[in-house]
């Protein structure tokens, strides 16, 4: 019998260069509608969601000469960084993924119903997978709305 899903897709991470110009082909050609944009400078990332007739678009672009996202964008170039699903009682399932021998990475904590990790990509046939709970994992989360303003 099959497993239950782990969860739902919350978002697609993407990763680009330019923000600017990524932005040209998303909302010009495919019809997307920005959500909001939020700049990480401890993590070197900036970064801005999209909606997508109802599918959620991460557009992560570095922030930094420090950034992470030179790398992959220097060994992979622009494309599809990571899935990130909705899990409910993500804490939970991220110990559970470690007592099955699941390699998971850069785990966090943000408050008792906000956690994330990801599922290295070694383990998942070179799918980076973001699992998590409520803000800031989560691309829908109310809290993002409320820091959006007016756009």
């Amino acid at each position: 019998m099959a497993k239950a899903a782990i969860g739902k897709l919350d978002h697609i991470g993407i990763a680009v260069k330019s923000i600017a110009e990524a932005r040209k082909f998303f909302e010009g050609v495919l019809g997307a509608s920005f959500l909001y944009e939020h700049e990480n400078h401890e993590a070197g990332y900036r970064l801005i969601e999209m909606d997508l007739n109802g599918m959620t678009l991460e557009l992560l672009e570095p922030l930094g000469e420090k950034s992470f996202l030179h790398g992959f964008l220097d060994k992979r170039g622009e494309g599809v960084h990571h899935l990130t699903l909705d899990v409910p009682d993500a804490g939970e399932k991220i110990a559970e993924l470690k007592r099955d021998g699941v390699k998971v990475v850069d785990e966090r904590e943000f408050g008792p119903d906000s956690h994330e990790c990801f599922i290295s990509p070694r383990a998942s046939h070179g799918v980076l997978f973001q699992i998590g709970s409520g803000y800031p994992t989560l691309a829908r989360a109310a809290e993002w709305f409320k820091k959006k303003g007016d756009g």
